[in-house]
């Protein structure tokens, strides 16, 4: 029999004589069960170790390899000192423990608690200690909640990583301390606006003097931050001076508690209300001063439009530059409205940027609107032949067979697999036979539930394209045959997206592709 040994630490390692060694729980949970796999007689077949990573954490690299290495048989046995140090989350339990581990025909056991799957008669007591691990996670975070709140009201920084302009004092935990070369960039931007430069027009300084954005300057002082999920630009932009110009930490204020944890489960998090955030002032020292503050703010107001509840942009949300993918951004000069892309004018060697005015934008919808409708309302010998319908069938009948197939062979390699686990428990087939044969069925069934997946998803987008009958279509284009002027209304019903790439030179064309919603 051999067994893998499993070993994790949450806490800070503080027992550690160089970086990169393990503390000495570690080394204790280590020594512990390789004692145990000796007593019984196991081979160990490697040691998997995560330390500094908490039993929530599902992405642990030690973790993740055990798990790989079980499904592909590697081993019989997987070995902890407790249950909690495997995971201390009630699904994971059910999911591994008593789900997987069974099919993979893994023997999972703690020593300290006396978990051991093989003994069917502790599985109850299994679940429980789940359950208040699970209650022990929730308490935790509460108390951390509770402690961070405390720390925010009375002023001290608690968050990873400091503001552009300053960075975390050594010598006072929760004390902010000005970053020299990061605030002489914030003071030229506050001073920048206040004579009148517009916020694109600072973030194009910025980039053409090759100046890093906060992002890129964290990572070259050596920071391990991380740009949110979907923010991959080392520019700077005209959101990133807009935030800047309107913290005021910039001002001495300590200002937190702007995002909270939807779940403890999650380290996602949502904006909360600004009058749920927590402001105390006079915490650190200020990079600008309270004349330039006021004299921005004042701009600011000055500069910005009153907006009328209610009115949403004609092709709001549904412009995007075919240079970069991006939703393109509404502008306005000399009372006419026009779309760009929202990095057409941040630097010389961002995306070329699409750019194109409303109206024109309005006329070429109506006038493939119309032609559409013509073709398909008027002309019945041409519609016969250009059905809107006929491709999207034929690629749901293609789909329909192909999941239909993926579906029976999932079955067979059901039946299969059950096939192989009697031949194992009759002795007809070997162990190292066995293993090798179910990783295939499983890898092999994985891919086809994946196609699978993928094909129902499709499935489900022709069906909201496809109308139920061609009345449908007739009626749908009938309520805007001929528009005069378009309205919101019809571009959301009608139109999916629409792409707009850059004007062809010598030219007044702009290439625009409607993508329309059937």
């Amino acid at each position: 029999m051999k067994a893998a040994v499993y070993c994790r630490l949450s806490e800070e390692d503080r027992n550690k004589s160089r970086a990169g060694e393990d503390s000495g729980s570690i080394q204790n949970q280590k020594a512990m069960l390789l004692q145990y796999a000796k007593e019984q007689g196991w081979d160990v077949y490697d040691i998997y170790s995560d330390d500094d990573y908490t039993g929530t954490d599902r992405n642990r690299p030690e973790f993740c390899r055990l798990l790989q290495d079980a499904q592909l048989g590697r081993f019989h046995i997987v070995l902890c000192k407790t249950l909690s140090r495997f995971t201390r989350e009630l699904e994971l339990v059910e999911k591994y423990i008593h789900g997987l581990f069974p099919l993979w025909g893994i023997r999972f056991i703690s020593i300290v608690d006396n978990a051991d799957t093989a003994d069917k008669g502790n599985k109850k007591a299994r679940q429980i200690n789940g359950l208040i691990n699970e209650w022990y996670l929730e308490d935790m975070s509460e108390n951390i909640r509770s402690v961070l709140k405390n720390r925010r009201e009375n002023g001290y920084h608690t968050g990873a990583f400091a503001l552009y302009g300053y960075r975390k004092d050594p010598d006072r935990k929760g004390h902010l301390i000005i970053d020299p070369e990061a605030a002489a960039i914030v003071r030229e931007v506050f001073s920048l606006f206040s004579k009148g430069y517009g916020k694109t027009a600072i973030a194009r300084i910025l980039n053409s003097r090759g100046i890093p954005n906060p992002t890129e300057y964290k990572h070259l002082q050596g920071l391990r931050y991380r740009q949110p999920e979907g923010r991959t630009s080392s520019l700077w932009s005209y959101s990133a001076i807009s935030h800047m110009l309107t913290n005021e930490i910039y001002i001495g204020n300590m200002v937190q508690g702007k995002y909270g944890s939807i779940s403890y489960k999650t380290k996602k998090n949502r904006p909360r209300p600004k009058s749920e955030w927590i402001v105390v002032p006079g915490t650190h020292e200020p990079i600008i001063d309270r004349e330039l503050w006021d004299q921005v703010q004042a701009l600011i107001l000055q500069k910005t439009k009153p907006f009328q509840s209610g009115t949403v942009g004609l092709f709001a949300g549904k412009a995007r530059c075919a240079g970069c993918g991006r939703i393109m951004r509404s502008t306005s000069s000399r009372g006419r409205r026009y779309l760009q892309c929202p990095t057409r004018h941040l630097s010389d060697t961002a995306c070329s940027g699409a750019f194109i005015s409303v109206n024109r934008l309005e006329q070429l919808v109506r006038e493939e609107l119309s032609r559409l409708t013509d073709l398909y309302l008027n002309l019945a010998e041409v519609r016969q032949q250009t059905d809107l319908s006929k491709p999207l069938l034929q690629e749901q009948t293609a789909l329909l067979s192909s999941l239909s197939s993926c579906e029976k062979q999932t079955a067979e390699y059901d039946r299969g697999l059950g096939q192989l686990y009697m031949d194992r428990a009759r002795g007809i087939l070997p162990e190292r036979d066995f293993a090798q044969l179910q990783q295939d069925f499983f890898s092999r069934r994985e891919q086809l539930e994946l196609s699978a997946k993928v094909w129902r998803r499709r499935l489900q987008e022709l069906e909201k394209k496809i109308p139920a009958s061609e009345s449908v279509q007739q009626d749908l284009l009938r309520q805007y045959t001929h528009p005069e002027q378009l309205d919101r209304e019809i571009v959301t019903v009608m139109i999916d997206y629409i792409s707009v790439g850059r004007r062809i030179p010598g030219t007044r064309t702009v290439p625009v592709e409607i993508h329309w919603n059937f």
